[in-house]
């Protein structure tokens, strides 16, 4: 009724009132009453804001890649950026021009900007792996990029939620890490055999050591008993020895003894000594006088020894 309007705005809409090309007042939900036709309203929402994306880039090997994520940004500066896009409400309290939505649109542009320097840099299988490294150092950029803090926007966060390859390069890459997982897994299977294998061989040196160690005990125990052995056989050596060499020492005494009791009689005749060891036996006599009659028969001629003469002197 007659053009006077009234304008509430919630908290998070920051309100400029304009009339005649001035701003009469602004803030963060006012509640005001306008008249129309001579009033411009200007609402720069200041809640924060998710910017979904979905973009393609090329790596360093020029291999392309798709990057999907979320930008979060929040209006900072509402009279700068008032000042730059056209936030002002129409009748029916919608903004006028499509201003609004062009603010995302020109972050996400920038923030691509941005991601392409990045990942030029980095290879197929680098750029994969590094989702996280790369959201940090474009969030980076963002905050100290010129083009938002001219537009007056404060971001608060960035998430690379996937980084994807085509198809045909997602399937190559599948088949050459299942090749590598197969590789991993042959190494291991072959590493276990010579883990076992090297265990089986230490288990046979241990084994082959032991016999060794047992067979060095038995030859010092053979060593030992034969050396025990050889001093006895030494011991008994010199017993021999000495035990001849008393025997020795005995002979030559009794040789000695002996010589010296036949050196007297070395100049007797044989005859008188046969007649000395007689001992007064006749027929020892008897006998070496007709040993005696034989040697001399020449000499003697005849004699006649009757039984009964020889039968006398034997008697």
């Amino acid at each position: 009724m007659f053009n006077i309007r009234f304008m509430k705005a919630p908290p998070t809409t920051y309100v400029l009132h304009y009339k005649q090309g001035r701003v009469k007042r602004e803030g963060p939900g006012l509640a005001f009453l306008y008249y129309a036709p001579t009033s411009t309203i200007v609402a720069v929402p200041m809640a924060s804001t998710d910017a979904p994306f979905v973009f393609n880039e090329s790596t360093a090997d020029f291999q392309a890649i798709t990057m999907q994520g979320q930008l979060t940004y929040r209006v900072a500066d509402a009279r700068r950026l008032a000042a730059l896009l056209d936030y002002s409400l129409s009748a029916n309290g919608k903004h006028a021009s499509e201003d609004p939505h062009k603010l995302t649109e020109r972050l996400v542009h920038v923030m691509q900007t941005l991601t392409r320097a990045i990942t030029g840099r980095l290879t197929l299988r680098e750029a994969l792996v590094s989702s996280e490294a790369i959201g940090r150092e474009v969030l980076a950029a963002l905050e100290q990029s010129e083009p938002v803090a001219t537009l007056g926007v404060e971001i608060l966060g960035l998430a690379i939620l996937s980084l994807r390859p085509t198809p045909e390069m997602a399937k190559a890459l599948e088949a050459e890490a299942r090749e590598a997982l197969s590789r991993r897994s042959d190494e291991a299977i072959y590493a276990r055999r010579n883990a076992a294998v090297e265990q089986e061989r230490r288990i046979k040196e241990s084994e082959l050591n032991t016999e060794i160690a047992v067979e060095e005990k038995k030859r010092a125990i053979r060593e030992t008993q034969m050396a025990g052995e050889i001093a006895v056989e030494q011991q008994r050596a010199q017993l021999i020895d000495q035990r001849v060499e008393n025997e020795r020492k005995d002979a030559d005494a009794k040789a000695y003894t002996l010589d010296a009791s036949i050196r007297p009689l070395k100049d007797l005749d044989w005859r008188k000594l046969m007649m000395l060891n007689g001992g007064g036996d006749p027929r020892t006599s008897i006998a070496l006088a007709f040993q005696e009659l034989a040697t001399n028969a020449q000499k003697i001629g005849e004699l006649n020894i009757s039984p009964d003469l020889l039968r006398s002197l034997v008697k």
